[in-house]
């Protein structure tokens, strides 16, 4: 009897995976990053304006038996930057420069279909900064503090294969960077905290 009931709970195992309905693809886009300068020591960076940078990698999406949902996990490599206005302290000389980071993120999302091509989602966002810097040589060294965890929510559609989905990022812990300034003998600390909008291409392999 134990044999038949392990069975059976073996047989319903594996027609809950083959119910799965799983789906892999790739995906890339561009990110719209804005307000990434918070609490900036002495001032001496001012004035930084987001700009558009961009995004790729490989996304899985599994349907969840019974509720109806789905779970989509990601793995993104993302670059983003900001032009800058740089003032040393004391001095009424203002420099341009970039601002620019690369990093890791790992999206977990809990999706739900609608209306057969729709899809709306969201979940927290796990990211790791590879690396930053500064094209202005007298702003160098940067170090970046790395792991960070923020939100998605979003929606989007799907027609065949391919598909289109916009996203709002909002990012929770802080991210702390410190640069070598040339000009002073202190090190400067920042913190660029992201929120972005995400607009995706995605293909379904």
């Amino acid at each position: 009897m134990k044999k038949v009931i392990l069975i059976l709970c073996l047989a319903f195992g594996f027609s809950q995976i083959s119910n799965a309905q799983l789906a892999f693809g790739l995906k890339g886009g561009i990110n719209y990053n804005s307000d990434s300068f918070k609490d900036v020591k002495d001032d001496v960076l001012s004035g930084a304006k987001s700009k558009t940078g961009f995004h790729g990698g490989i996304w899985l999406r599994a349907k969840i038996p019974v509720i109806g949902l789905y779970l989509r996990p990601e793995l993104v490599y993302t670059q983003l930057g900001n032009d800058v206005t740089y003032q040393q302290k004391g001095s009424t000389i203002k420099t341009e420069t970039s601002y620019n980071f690369k990093k890791i993120d790992i999206p977990v999302l809990l999706g739900k279909k609608i209306f057969g091509i729709g899809n709306i989602y969201a979940g927290p966002s796990f990211q790791y900064i590879l690396g930053s810097d500064f094209e202005f040589n007298d702003l160098k060294e940067v170090k970046s503090d790395g792991f960070t965890v923020g939100l998605q929510f979003g929606g989007g559609i799907e027609l065949g294969k391919l598909g289109i989905d916009l996203r709002w990022e909002r990012a929770f812990s802080d991210v702390e960077n410190t640069f070598a300034n040339s000009l002073s003998a202190d090190d400067v600390n920042f913190d660029t905290r992201v929120n972005q909008i995400i607009i995706g291409l995605s293909y379904r392999l």
